[in-house]
Parts: structure tokens; C-alpha cells; sequence
């Protein structure tokens, strides 16, 4: 890796942190909670959402991670929440997995499709990815009622719109906590601190047996500003924590992601009846 690289993956990093702590309060919270026991932490992956048109796609947002040696580590679809995405790994091991979903458009209806293209056509045509996760500020804003609309049909739709191309979850890597002896226990201290948690009566997502086991939070609500002047609260980001197993036959810890798993825990930025069992 190219010197000049670490430092711009540890500079785009803190900006995604920066703007992702600022929309979500519990994140910044729960770290001193954990601080406060002692822990040193580091983070798994962090999650990127944006639609599957030019020239936001998922491509689009993967450029600025593979210029700087992050690599393809697997492909996922979601038919039941239409998303498809991908992950990528640094090869250094030093910085967390990148995971990006893009929203397949074309199975929504009309109306949903005309929306969408009509809010990116708001932004510059030459838009690169870069400017893309680095200026909020290009995405523009939506009327609340588009909001609302948008999620009748799609909860994810709904969210990108408010909140444009940005980090919608970082993950804490469960794998170098030490006080906690499984996500179970992680899960119960949370919760003990006045956390709900995402997934209803099944708050752990994955197994052992799948090398991957992943909990969330359930997302922060905060007042967002939309067009018009009109601001109104609206759940903006959650934080997730993951534990990884070895693969067989190896001494790695499995680098990927469980497509059912994932699916779930998109719910944790849905307004709805959160509690429901899986």
C-alpha cells in the first residue's frame, strides 16, 4: 500500500465517522460505555446505502475504496427488500470492511422510479463518488410528504432521500471486547443501559455455524431538517456490533456477510412496529 494511502483511508474514515456520530447520538454514548469498562475497540465495517442510478451507484461508491487497495470480497441480494450489494476488505487488515447496497429501482413502481430520478438529476451530473461520501451538502432536500411517500413503499427509499449518500451504520468488532462473553451478554448490557435493540425476540442475527452472529440498535431519532424550512424527527442511524468466527481449516476469521442476516438488520432505521418476533 502506497504511504499516501493510509493516511487518505484514515482521513475518509473520520469524516464518515465525524458525520455519522453527528446524526447519531447513542453512538458517541455507547462508546463511553464501554470505555468506561475498560474496553478498546475497533470497528468491523461500516455501511453504505444509495440507488442503483447513474451516477450514484453502488460502482460508483465502491471507486473511492478500491483506489485506495480495498478489495471485492462478496456479492449479496435481498429479493424481499430489493437490494443488492457488496463488500470489500483492505488486504492490510488495518481499517474495517466496507459493505455498499444500492436500491434496484427498476422493481418499485412509476411513481417510486420518478421520484428517485428526479432527486439525483438535482445533483451535478459529474459527480464522483468521493465528492459523493466527502460533501453532504450536494444531496438535495426532500419535502416531507416525499418522504412519507416514498416510504410506503420502501422504508429504504424513504431514508436515502432525507439523508442522501452517507454512512448508515458503523460496527463495533465484538471480537476485541473482552469483558463481555458473547453478543448475548453485549446485548444484555445494552439493553441495561437503556438500548432497544433491533430484531424483536430474536436479537441475534447469524450463528456460529455461519461464522458470523451481528446485533443492532434500534436507530436514533433526530429532528431533520426538509424542504420548505420543515423540520420533523425521523429515525436516522443505529449501531451494530458483530462477532466473527474462524472459517474451518484456517486461523481467519470469516470476512464476509450472511445475506439473511443482513436483511434483518436493515430494520433497524424502519419507523414501524420494531418489536415484532422474527
Amino acid at each position: 500500500m502506497k504511504p499516501s494511502h493510509h493516511l487518505e483511508i484514515k482521513t475518509l474514515l473520520a469524516h464518515l465517522w465525524n458525520d455519522y456520530a453527528a446524526m447519531t447520538p447513542q453512538a458517541n454514548h455507547i462508546q463511553g460505555l464501554l470505555r468506561e469498562r475498560g474496553e478498546t475497540f475497533v470497528n468491523d465495517h461500516i455501511a453504505l446505502r444509495t440507488f442503483n442510478i447513474a451516477p450514484i451507484n453502488l460502482s460508483v461508491l465502491a471507486a473511492p475504496f478500491l483506489d485506495l487497495g480495498y478489495v471485492l470480497t462478496g456479492e449479496y441480494h435481498f429479493p424481499e427488500k430489493k437490494l443488492f450489494a457488496k463488500s470489500f476488505s483492505h488486504p492490510s487488515g488495518e481499517f474495517p470492511r466496507i459493505f455498499i447496497s444500492e436500491l434496484l429501482t427498476e422493481e418499485f413502481s412509476e411513481k417510486l422510479q420518478t421520484t428517485v430520478k428526479e432527486i439525483v438529476a438535482r445533483l451535478p451530473k459529474n459527480i464522483t463518488g468521493k465528492q459523493l461520501l466527502l460533501v453532504q451538502s450536494f444531496w438535495p432536500k426532500v419535502t416531507h410528504e416525499t418522504y412519507r411517500e416514498l416510504q410506503e413503499e420502501s422504508e429504504y427509499a424513504a431514508w436515502l432521500s432525507a439523508f442522501g449518500v452517507r454512512t448508515n451504520h458503523f460496527t463495533v468488532s465484538a471480537n476485541s471486547l473482552h469483558t463481555f462473553g458473547n453478543l448475548k451478554s453485549l446485548n444484555g448490557f445494552l439493553e441495561s443501559n437503556g438500548y432497544c435493540l433491533n430484531g424483536g425476540l430474536k436479537k441475534i442475527q447469524g450463528s456460529e455455524e455461519l461464522f458470523l452472529e451481528q446485533s443492532s440498535t434500534l436507530a436514533s431519532e433526530i429532528p431533520w431538517e426538509f424542504a420548505n424550512g420543515v423540520t420533523l424527527p425521523i429515525r436516522s442511524c443505529y449501531y451494530e456490533f458483530a462477532l466473527r468466527y474462524p472459517v474451518p481449516g484456517t486461523w481467519e476469521l470469516y470476512d464476509g456477510f450472511v445475506s439473511q442476516s443482513a436483511d434483518r438488520i436493515f430494520e433497524s432505521t424502519h419507523s414501524g412496529d420494531y418489536q415484532k418476533a422474527s
